[in-house]
Protein backbone atom coordinates (compact mmCIF):
# COMPACT_ATOMS: atom_id res chain seq x y z
CA UNK A 1 0.00 0.00 0.00
CA UNK A 2 0.93 3.32 -0.85
CA UNK A 3 2.71 5.50 1.85
CA UNK A 4 -0.41 7.88 1.75
CA UNK A 5 -2.39 5.26 2.54
CA UNK A 6 -0.81 3.94 5.94
CA UNK A 7 -3.50 5.73 7.95
CA UNK A 8 -6.82 5.65 5.98
CA UNK A 9 -8.73 6.70 8.68
CA UNK A 10 -7.80 9.88 8.96
CA UNK A 11 -6.61 11.15 5.75
CA UNK A 12 -8.65 14.43 4.36
CA UNK A 13 -10.30 14.99 1.12
CA UNK A 14 -7.37 17.67 0.38
CA UNK A 15 -4.43 15.41 1.74
CA UNK A 16 -5.81 12.55 -1.10
CA UNK A 17 -6.49 15.11 -4.00
CA UNK A 18 -2.96 16.70 -3.50
CA UNK A 19 -1.68 13.38 -2.94
CA UNK A 20 -2.83 12.09 -6.14
CA UNK A 21 -2.32 15.04 -8.47
CA UNK A 22 1.32 15.07 -6.98
CA UNK A 23 1.70 11.53 -8.01
CA UNK A 24 2.82 10.27 -4.32
CA UNK A 25 -0.73 7.59 -4.99
CA UNK A 26 -3.44 6.82 -7.59
CA UNK A 27 -6.81 6.69 -7.45
CA UNK A 28 -7.38 3.21 -7.88
CA UNK A 29 -5.26 2.90 -4.74
CA UNK A 30 -7.39 5.20 -2.72
CA UNK A 31 -10.01 3.52 -4.23
CA UNK A 32 -9.05 -0.04 -3.26
CA UNK A 33 -7.69 1.36 0.14
CA UNK A 34 -11.27 2.27 0.65
CA UNK A 35 -13.22 -0.28 -0.58
CA UNK A 36 -11.58 -2.31 2.34
CA UNK A 37 -11.75 -0.41 4.75
CA UNK A 38 -15.38 -0.40 4.19
CA UNK A 39 -16.32 -3.86 3.73
CA UNK A 40 -13.89 -4.46 6.85
CA UNK A 41 -15.53 -1.57 9.33
CA UNK A 42 -19.03 -1.75 8.02
CA UNK A 43 -20.71 -4.45 9.47
CA UNK A 44 -20.88 -2.95 12.68
CA UNK A 45 -21.50 0.61 11.88
CA UNK A 46 -24.25 -0.37 8.96
CA UNK A 47 -23.30 2.99 7.38
CA UNK A 48 -23.71 1.36 3.74
CA UNK A 49 -26.63 0.33 1.93
CA UNK A 50 -25.12 0.23 -1.30
CA UNK A 51 -21.66 -0.12 -2.31
CA UNK A 52 -21.04 0.57 -6.22
CA UNK A 53 -17.53 -1.08 -6.37
CA UNK A 54 -17.16 -1.60 -10.19
CA UNK A 55 -18.32 2.09 -10.90
CA UNK A 56 -15.68 3.23 -8.44
CA UNK A 57 -12.86 1.43 -9.23
CA UNK A 58 -13.65 2.19 -12.96
CA UNK A 59 -13.76 5.46 -12.74
CA UNK A 60 -10.86 5.71 -10.30
CA UNK A 61 -8.83 3.75 -13.33
CA UNK A 62 -10.59 6.19 -15.86
CA UNK A 63 -9.04 9.20 -13.59
CA UNK A 64 -5.78 7.61 -13.29
CA UNK A 65 -5.18 7.75 -17.55
CA UNK A 66 -6.73 11.08 -17.55
CA UNK A 67 -3.73 11.87 -15.32
CA UNK A 68 -1.18 9.92 -16.86
CA UNK A 69 -2.14 11.61 -19.90
CA UNK A 70 -1.44 15.36 -18.48
CA UNK A 71 -5.11 16.01 -18.43
CA UNK A 72 -6.06 18.43 -14.78
CA UNK A 73 -8.38 15.71 -12.53
CA UNK A 74 -10.26 18.45 -10.96
CA UNK A 75 -9.62 19.87 -7.46
CA UNK A 76 -11.45 16.38 -5.73
CA UNK A 77 -9.25 14.17 -7.88
CA UNK A 78 -9.67 10.67 -6.39
CA UNK A 79 -11.44 11.83 -3.28
CA UNK A 80 -14.21 8.94 -2.39
CA UNK A 81 -17.20 10.21 -1.37
CA UNK A 82 -20.96 8.45 -0.50
CA UNK A 83 -24.76 10.17 -0.09
CA UNK A 84 -27.30 9.67 1.65
CA UNK A 85 -29.84 7.00 -0.39
CA UNK A 86 -32.64 9.70 -0.84
CA UNK A 87 -29.94 10.95 -4.01
CA UNK A 88 -30.25 9.20 -7.34
CA UNK A 89 -27.40 6.91 -8.29
CA UNK A 90 -27.75 5.62 -11.84
CA UNK A 91 -28.52 2.06 -11.87
CA UNK A 92 -29.93 1.68 -8.13
CA UNK A 93 -33.76 2.57 -7.03
CA UNK A 94 -33.56 5.51 -4.76
CA UNK A 95 -34.70 4.05 -1.76
CA UNK A 96 -35.17 6.77 0.44
CA UNK A 97 -34.57 4.79 3.90
CA UNK A 98 -37.80 3.15 2.90
CA UNK A 99 -39.14 -0.40 2.18
CA UNK A 100 -41.67 0.65 -0.61
CA UNK A 101 -39.52 2.53 -2.64
CA UNK A 102 -37.15 -0.16 -3.46
CA UNK A 103 -40.01 -1.34 -5.98
CA UNK A 104 -39.25 1.24 -7.75
CA UNK A 105 -37.16 0.89 -11.25
CA UNK A 106 -33.82 2.19 -10.93
CA UNK A 107 -32.79 5.90 -11.56
CA UNK A 108 -31.20 6.28 -15.24
CA UNK A 109 -29.36 9.18 -14.09
CA UNK A 110 -27.00 10.54 -10.93
CA UNK A 111 -28.42 13.53 -8.96
CA UNK A 112 -27.18 16.66 -9.79
CA UNK A 113 -24.74 17.26 -6.79
CA UNK A 114 -23.09 13.72 -7.10
CA UNK A 115 -22.48 14.57 -11.44
CA UNK A 116 -21.12 17.95 -9.69
CA UNK A 117 -18.62 16.24 -7.40
CA UNK A 118 -17.56 13.87 -10.35
CA UNK A 119 -17.05 16.32 -12.53
CA UNK A 120 -14.21 17.96 -10.20
CA UNK A 121 -12.69 14.39 -9.71
CA UNK A 122 -14.79 13.06 -6.78
CA UNK A 123 -15.54 8.99 -6.69
CA UNK A 124 -18.92 8.12 -5.86
CA UNK A 125 -18.72 4.45 -3.45
CA UNK A 126 -21.98 3.73 -2.53
CA UNK A 127 -25.07 4.93 -0.81
CA UNK A 128 -25.68 5.53 3.26
CA UNK A 129 -28.45 4.00 5.15
CA UNK A 130 -31.12 6.80 6.91
CA UNK A 131 -34.07 6.73 8.40
CA UNK A 132 -36.98 6.57 6.17
CA UNK A 133 -37.96 9.10 4.09
CA UNK A 134 -36.16 11.30 5.91
CA UNK A 135 -38.58 11.81 8.74
CA UNK A 136 -36.22 10.61 11.60
CA UNK A 137 -33.50 12.60 14.02
CA UNK A 138 -32.28 9.20 15.58
CA UNK A 139 -30.53 7.48 12.39
CA UNK A 140 -32.66 4.23 13.81
CA UNK A 141 -34.55 2.37 10.60
CA UNK A 142 -36.63 -0.76 10.58
CA UNK A 143 -35.89 -1.87 7.26
CA UNK A 144 -32.21 -1.21 6.69
CA UNK A 145 -31.24 -1.67 10.34
CA UNK A 146 -29.46 1.19 12.52
CA UNK A 147 -26.42 3.20 11.54
CA UNK A 148 -24.11 2.37 14.97
CA UNK A 149 -22.02 5.80 15.87
CA UNK A 150 -18.09 5.43 16.08
CA UNK A 151 -17.39 6.70 19.26
CA UNK A 152 -19.52 4.04 21.33
CA UNK A 153 -21.25 1.19 18.81
CA UNK A 154 -24.24 1.31 21.52
CA UNK A 155 -25.10 4.90 20.87
CA UNK A 156 -26.95 6.62 17.89
CA UNK A 157 -25.51 8.51 14.96
CA UNK A 158 -28.49 11.16 14.55
CA UNK A 159 -30.36 11.49 11.77
CA UNK A 160 -32.01 11.21 9.20
CA UNK A 161 -28.60 11.28 7.56
CA UNK A 162 -27.07 8.96 10.08
CA UNK A 163 -25.63 6.96 7.62
CA UNK A 164 -23.72 9.42 6.08
CA UNK A 165 -22.54 10.72 9.63
CA UNK A 166 -20.98 7.51 10.43
CA UNK A 167 -19.28 6.58 7.64
CA UNK A 168 -16.95 9.89 7.58
CA UNK A 169 -16.94 9.70 11.29
CA UNK A 170 -15.14 6.54 10.97
CA UNK A 171 -12.84 6.99 8.08
CA UNK A 172 -14.68 5.32 5.96
CA UNK A 173 -14.92 8.08 3.58
CA UNK A 174 -13.53 11.58 4.23
CA UNK A 175 -17.18 13.47 2.44
CA UNK A 176 -20.47 12.19 2.44
CA UNK A 177 -24.06 14.26 0.94
CA UNK A 178 -26.99 14.40 3.28
CA UNK A 179 -30.60 16.17 3.27
CA UNK A 180 -31.83 18.66 5.90
CA UNK A 181 -35.03 19.17 6.78
CA UNK A 182 -35.27 20.02 10.20
CA UNK A 183 -31.69 19.12 11.32
CA UNK A 184 -30.68 16.20 9.47
CA UNK A 185 -27.49 17.05 8.65
CA UNK A 186 -26.15 19.07 12.06
CA UNK A 187 -27.71 16.63 14.39
CA UNK A 188 -25.54 13.59 12.65
CA UNK A 189 -22.89 16.26 12.98
CA UNK A 190 -23.18 17.08 16.53
CA UNK A 191 -23.60 13.25 17.58
CA UNK A 192 -20.99 11.83 15.36
CA UNK A 193 -18.99 14.85 16.00
CA UNK A 194 -18.55 16.21 12.48
CA UNK A 195 -18.37 19.76 10.66
CA UNK A 196 -21.66 19.79 8.37
CA UNK A 197 -22.60 22.39 6.05
CA UNK A 198 -27.11 22.89 5.36
CA UNK A 199 -26.87 26.32 3.17
CA UNK A 200 -28.89 29.17 2.26
CA UNK A 201 -32.59 27.12 1.22
CA UNK A 202 -32.16 26.71 -2.45
CA UNK A 203 -28.17 27.29 -2.93
CA UNK A 204 -27.80 23.80 -4.05
CA UNK A 205 -29.77 22.01 -6.62
CA UNK A 206 -31.93 19.05 -4.87
CA UNK A 207 -32.58 17.70 -8.61
CA UNK A 208 -32.29 13.52 -8.64
CA UNK A 209 -33.37 13.26 -4.68
CA UNK A 210 -36.45 11.67 -3.19
CA UNK A 211 -38.17 14.87 -1.39
CA UNK A 212 -39.09 15.31 1.89
CA UNK A 213 -40.92 18.84 2.55
CA UNK A 214 -40.23 20.98 -0.49
CA UNK A 215 -40.38 23.95 1.53
CA UNK A 216 -37.83 23.09 3.85
CA UNK A 217 -35.69 20.54 2.33
CA UNK A 218 -31.66 21.46 1.62
CA UNK A 219 -28.88 18.95 1.01
CA UNK A 220 -25.26 19.91 2.17
CA UNK A 221 -21.61 17.74 2.87
CA UNK A 222 -20.13 16.27 6.17
CA UNK A 223 -16.61 16.11 6.75
CA UNK A 224 -13.70 16.12 9.32
CA UNK A 225 -11.84 19.36 8.26
CA UNK A 226 -13.92 22.75 7.21
CA UNK A 227 -11.27 22.50 3.65
CA UNK A 228 -13.34 19.28 2.78
CA UNK A 229 -16.52 21.08 3.66
CA UNK A 230 -15.70 24.30 1.85
CA UNK A 231 -14.46 22.51 -1.40
CA UNK A 232 -17.25 20.09 -1.29
CA UNK A 233 -19.50 23.12 -1.02
CA UNK A 234 -17.67 24.89 -4.31
CA UNK A 235 -17.85 21.50 -6.10
CA UNK A 236 -21.57 21.26 -6.02
CA UNK A 237 -22.73 25.25 -6.28
CA UNK A 238 -24.39 26.98 -9.10
CA UNK A 239 -27.94 27.36 -10.62
CA UNK A 240 -30.53 24.88 -11.86
CA UNK A 241 -33.32 25.40 -13.81
CA UNK A 242 -34.84 21.90 -12.80
CA UNK A 243 -35.02 22.45 -8.98
CA UNK A 244 -37.27 25.52 -8.39
CA UNK A 245 -35.98 26.15 -5.71
CA UNK A 246 -32.26 26.99 -6.57
CA UNK A 247 -31.43 30.37 -6.59
CA UNK A 248 -30.15 31.56 -10.02
CA UNK A 249 -27.28 33.41 -8.55
CA UNK A 250 -23.40 32.95 -9.51
CA UNK A 251 -21.04 31.21 -8.02
CA UNK A 252 -19.16 32.04 -4.89
CA UNK A 253 -16.69 30.33 -3.60
CA UNK A 254 -15.58 30.11 -0.25
CA UNK A 255 -12.46 27.87 -0.03
CA UNK A 256 -10.18 30.87 -0.80
CA UNK A 257 -12.17 33.16 1.62
CA UNK A 258 -11.57 30.42 4.56
CA UNK A 259 -7.80 32.22 5.82
CA UNK A 260 -9.27 35.53 5.97
CA UNK A 261 -9.80 35.57 8.90
CA UNK A 262 -12.84 36.61 11.44
CA UNK A 263 -10.99 39.98 12.64
CA UNK A 264 -14.45 42.58 13.06
CA UNK A 265 -17.19 40.07 12.47
CA UNK A 266 -19.89 40.33 15.58
CA UNK A 267 -20.77 37.07 16.70
CA UNK A 268 -23.73 37.07 19.14
CA UNK A 269 -24.97 33.58 21.23
CA UNK A 270 -28.46 33.24 20.91
CA UNK A 271 -30.59 33.65 24.45
CA UNK A 272 -33.53 32.30 25.81
CA UNK A 273 -35.04 29.17 24.50
CA UNK A 274 -31.79 28.49 23.06
CA UNK A 275 -30.63 28.33 26.15
CA UNK A 276 -33.42 26.43 28.40
CA UNK A 277 -32.79 23.09 28.74
CA UNK A 278 -29.20 22.64 27.64
CA UNK A 279 -27.47 19.41 28.75
CA UNK A 280 -24.44 19.98 30.53
CA UNK A 281 -22.17 18.64 27.80
CA UNK A 282 -24.42 20.99 25.22
CA UNK A 283 -23.62 24.39 27.62
CA UNK A 284 -20.43 23.83 27.86
CA UNK A 285 -19.38 23.29 24.22
CA UNK A 286 -21.84 26.46 23.82
CA UNK A 287 -19.64 28.69 26.46
CA UNK A 288 -16.19 26.86 24.99
CA UNK A 289 -17.27 28.18 21.53
CA UNK A 290 -18.37 31.18 22.82
CA UNK A 291 -14.98 31.84 25.15
CA UNK A 292 -12.51 30.85 21.85
CA UNK A 293 -14.82 33.76 19.54
CA UNK A 294 -14.93 36.14 22.52
CA UNK A 295 -18.48 36.75 21.70
CA UNK A 296 -20.09 38.31 24.58
CA UNK A 297 -23.42 39.26 23.29
CA UNK A 298 -26.51 37.66 23.76
CA UNK A 299 -29.34 37.54 21.17
CA UNK A 300 -32.85 36.97 21.77
CA UNK A 301 -34.63 34.84 19.02
CA UNK A 302 -38.17 35.86 18.88
CA UNK A 303 -40.46 32.97 18.80
CA UNK A 304 -38.58 30.57 18.42
CA UNK A 305 -41.01 28.51 20.37
CA UNK A 306 -43.40 28.84 18.20
CA UNK A 307 -41.53 28.78 14.71
CA UNK A 308 -40.64 24.84 15.90
CA UNK A 309 -44.20 24.50 16.34
CA UNK A 310 -45.23 25.63 13.12
CA UNK A 311 -42.08 23.82 11.39
CA UNK A 312 -43.73 20.70 12.97
CA UNK A 313 -46.97 21.54 11.30
CA UNK A 314 -45.62 22.23 7.99
CA UNK A 315 -43.76 19.09 7.77
CA UNK A 316 -46.56 16.81 9.24
CA UNK A 317 -48.47 17.77 6.63
CA UNK A 318 -46.72 18.40 3.10
CA UNK A 319 -45.33 14.96 3.98
CA UNK A 320 -48.29 13.34 4.50
CA UNK A 321 -49.63 14.62 1.27
CA UNK A 322 -46.60 13.25 -0.82
CA UNK A 323 -47.55 9.70 0.78
CA UNK A 324 -50.94 9.70 0.34
CA UNK A 325 -51.02 7.35 -1.93
CA UNK A 326 -48.73 5.35 -0.32
CA UNK A 327 -50.69 5.65 3.29
CA UNK A 328 -53.49 4.22 1.01
CA UNK A 329 -52.27 1.31 -0.54
CA UNK A 330 -49.36 0.15 1.18
CA UNK A 331 -49.63 1.70 4.78
CA UNK A 332 -48.11 -1.63 6.70
CA UNK A 333 -44.78 -1.26 4.67
CA UNK A 334 -44.32 1.94 6.62
CA UNK A 335 -42.31 2.40 9.78
CA UNK A 336 -44.86 2.33 12.27
CA UNK A 337 -43.61 5.67 14.00
CA UNK A 338 -43.33 7.66 10.63
CA UNK A 339 -46.45 6.13 9.28
CA UNK A 340 -48.80 7.13 12.53
CA UNK A 341 -46.93 10.79 12.08
CA UNK A 342 -47.91 11.21 8.38
CA UNK A 343 -51.37 9.74 9.31
CA UNK A 344 -51.73 12.66 11.76
CA UNK A 345 -50.69 15.18 9.07
CA UNK A 346 -53.41 14.31 6.98
CA UNK A 347 -56.20 14.87 9.77
CA UNK A 348 -54.29 18.94 9.94
CA UNK A 349 -56.86 21.11 8.40
CA UNK A 350 -55.83 23.56 5.58
CA UNK A 351 -56.14 26.77 7.64
CA UNK A 352 -54.06 26.17 10.50
CA UNK A 353 -51.35 25.05 7.72
CA UNK A 354 -51.94 28.29 6.34
CA UNK A 355 -51.99 30.04 9.26
CA UNK A 356 -48.35 28.55 10.00
CA UNK A 357 -47.18 29.87 6.89
CA UNK A 358 -48.24 33.01 7.46
CA UNK A 359 -46.56 32.84 10.78
CA UNK A 360 -43.75 31.60 9.42
CA UNK A 361 -43.36 34.66 6.45
CA UNK A 362 -43.59 37.05 10.00
CA UNK A 363 -40.87 34.98 11.72
CA UNK A 364 -38.37 35.53 8.71
CA UNK A 365 -38.19 39.24 8.43
CA UNK A 366 -38.28 39.16 12.04
CA UNK A 367 -34.81 37.09 12.51
CA UNK A 368 -32.94 38.56 9.77
CA UNK A 369 -33.17 41.95 11.46
CA UNK A 370 -31.26 40.20 14.30
CA UNK A 371 -28.17 40.42 11.51
CA UNK A 372 -28.52 44.00 11.50
CA UNK A 373 -26.31 43.65 14.22
CA UNK A 374 -24.47 40.77 14.29
CA UNK A 375 -22.60 38.83 11.69
CA UNK A 376 -23.39 35.00 13.30
CA UNK A 377 -25.60 33.83 15.55
CA UNK A 378 -24.14 30.23 17.56
CA UNK A 379 -26.70 27.74 18.97
CA UNK A 380 -25.97 24.40 19.93
CA UNK A 381 -27.00 21.32 17.82
CA UNK A 382 -28.13 19.24 20.01
CA UNK A 383 -29.71 19.27 23.17
CA UNK A 384 -27.35 16.51 24.44
CA UNK A 385 -24.36 14.01 23.13
CA UNK A 386 -25.63 11.15 21.43
CA UNK A 387 -28.06 8.52 23.25
CA UNK A 388 -28.33 4.61 23.16
CA UNK A 389 -29.89 3.48 20.35
CA UNK A 390 -33.32 2.48 21.47
CA UNK A 391 -33.86 5.06 23.90
CA UNK A 392 -37.09 6.58 23.83
CA UNK A 393 -36.70 9.67 26.45
CA UNK A 394 -34.20 11.97 27.67
CA UNK A 395 -34.06 14.97 30.50
CA UNK A 396 -34.70 18.52 29.12
CA UNK A 397 -35.40 21.09 31.12
CA UNK A 398 -35.98 18.78 34.33
CA UNK A 399 -38.48 16.98 32.29
CA UNK A 400 -38.17 13.16 30.66
CA UNK A 401 -39.51 13.90 27.15
CA UNK A 402 -39.94 12.34 23.87
CA UNK A 403 -36.32 11.62 22.15
CA UNK A 404 -37.39 10.80 18.48
CA UNK A 405 -39.27 14.20 18.17
CA UNK A 406 -37.56 16.09 20.02
CA UNK A 407 -33.73 16.07 19.44
CA UNK A 408 -33.87 18.32 16.51
CA UNK A 409 -35.68 21.13 19.21
CA UNK A 410 -32.34 23.80 18.36
CA UNK A 411 -32.44 22.84 14.80
CA UNK A 412 -35.66 23.44 13.24
CA UNK A 413 -36.47 27.17 13.89
CA UNK A 414 -33.57 27.76 12.00
CA UNK A 415 -34.05 25.46 8.93
CA UNK A 416 -37.65 26.69 9.16
CA UNK A 417 -36.77 29.87 7.32
CA UNK A 418 -33.65 28.49 5.06
CA UNK A 419 -30.80 30.29 6.95
CA UNK A 420 -27.35 29.18 6.42
CA UNK A 421 -25.88 26.98 9.42
CA UNK A 422 -22.40 25.18 9.95
CA UNK A 423 -22.50 22.90 12.59
CA UNK A 424 -18.96 23.00 14.40
CA UNK A 425 -17.57 19.84 16.55
CA UNK A 426 -16.35 19.97 19.89
CA UNK A 427 -14.31 16.98 20.82
CA UNK A 428 -15.85 16.63 24.56
CA UNK A 429 -14.80 13.11 26.30
CA UNK A 430 -16.43 10.43 26.19
CA UNK A 431 -18.65 12.33 23.04
CA UNK A 432 -18.58 15.11 21.00
CA UNK A 433 -21.36 17.54 20.36
CA UNK A 434 -21.93 20.19 17.86
CA UNK A 435 -22.77 24.06 17.58
CA UNK A 436 -24.61 25.64 14.98
CA UNK A 437 -23.00 28.87 13.49
CA UNK A 438 -25.99 30.68 11.66
CA UNK A 439 -25.11 33.58 9.60
CA UNK A 440 -27.88 35.63 7.30
CA UNK A 441 -28.88 34.35 3.76
CA UNK A 442 -26.14 33.74 1.27
CA UNK A 443 -23.61 34.01 3.96
CA UNK A 444 -21.91 30.43 4.45
CA UNK A 445 -18.59 32.36 3.87
CA UNK A 446 -18.90 33.86 7.03
CA UNK A 447 -20.03 30.38 8.71
CA UNK A 448 -17.43 28.77 6.66
CA UNK A 449 -14.50 31.23 7.82
CA UNK A 450 -15.66 30.87 11.81
CA UNK A 451 -15.62 27.50 11.44
CA UNK A 452 -12.27 27.13 9.90
CA UNK A 453 -10.73 29.90 12.57
CA UNK A 454 -11.97 27.50 15.44
CA UNK A 455 -10.56 24.79 13.93
CA UNK A 456 -7.16 26.75 13.37
CA UNK A 457 -6.80 27.62 17.06
CA UNK A 458 -8.13 23.60 17.92
CA UNK A 459 -11.24 24.77 19.80
CA UNK A 460 -12.91 22.72 17.40
CA UNK A 461 -12.23 19.68 15.71
CA UNK A 462 -13.62 16.24 14.75
CA UNK A 463 -12.23 13.66 16.89
CA UNK A 464 -10.71 10.41 15.93
CA UNK A 465 -13.41 7.31 16.53
CA UNK A 466 -12.88 4.59 18.54
CA UNK A 467 -13.06 1.59 16.31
Amino acid sequence: MNAILADPTWLSANEIAASIAGGATTASAVIDATLKRIEKLDPALNAFTDVVATRARDRARALDAQLTGGSSPGPLAGVPFAVKNLFDIAGLPTRAGSKINRDRPAATRDAILIERLEAAGAILVGGLNMGEYAYDFTGENDHDGNAANPHDLSRMTGGSSGGSGGAVAAGLVPIALGSDTNGSIRVPASFCGLFGLKPTYGRLSRSGTFPFVANFDHLGPLARTTLDLAASYDAMQGPDPTDHACAQRPVEPVTPLLERGISGLRIGVAGGYFQNGLGPEARMAVDHVTSALGATRTVDVPEAARARAAAFLITTTEAASLHLDRLRTRAADFDPAVRDRLLAGTMIPASITGRAQKFRRWYRGEVLQLFDSVDAILASATPITAPLIGQQTFLHDGKEIPLRANIGIYTQPISFIGLPVVAVPVPLQPLPIAVQIITAPWREDVGLAIAHALERAGAAGAPRPKI
